[in-house]
């Protein structure tokens, strides 16, 4: 499959507003049956954890499936942390193609960098959050796909519960 960068943007801004719409199937259907989803902690030290087996995650699923379980929480209201369900705004930029480094992507996998902000609202309290993600894309199946997702929140200190819908 064969992409260009305004490709890639019109995909990542689908996937923000679906998270913004609340249509929990069509975002899963954004992502591969294998894709990870990663946001590591900040340590004590200042650096992201390195090892989601091993050190302390805000949030991993090693594949769709977790996902897929978090999608079934949100939607039948057993999720505290999302009842009831904030309003979200996603605001993407800066969206790159680093690899292949021409931006010409013709092959199998591209590898994609952003930045974002989220505003949240919830309880009469508007949250911001901010961050880097870097983004595999599987291109195989004829649409892309996100095959990992690892994002980076700049701002750690956080008040409440952190959500897939905040990134």
């Amino acid at each position: 499959m064969s992409m260009n960068i305004e490709q890639v943007q019109a995909f990542l801004f689908r996937e923000a507003r679906l998270l913004d719409d609340k249509q929990w199937d069509d975002w899963l259907a954004c992502y591969h049956p294998a894709a990870e989803f990663w946001m590591p902690s900040w340590d004590d030290d200042g650096e992201l954890t390195r090892d989601p087996q091993s050190e302390i995650s805000l949030i991993y699923y090693p594949n769709r499936g977790g996902l897929e379980d978090r999608v079934f929480r949100i939607k039948t209201e057993r999720s505290a942390a999302s009842t009831p369900e904030p309003r979200t705004g996603h605001n993407l930029h800066n969206i790159e193609i680093v690899s292949p480094q021409d931006g010409q992507v013709n092959g199998e996998e591209v590898q994609v960098r952003y930045n974002w902000q989220t505003l949240s609202y919830r309880y009469n309290t508007t949250d911001s959050y901010f961050g880097t993600t870097h983004v595999t894309l599987d291109l195989t199946s004829g649409q892309p796909l996100i095959k990992r997702k690892y994002i980076v929140l700049k701002n750690d200190y956080i008040h409440h519960v952190i959500d897939v819908y905040h990134l």
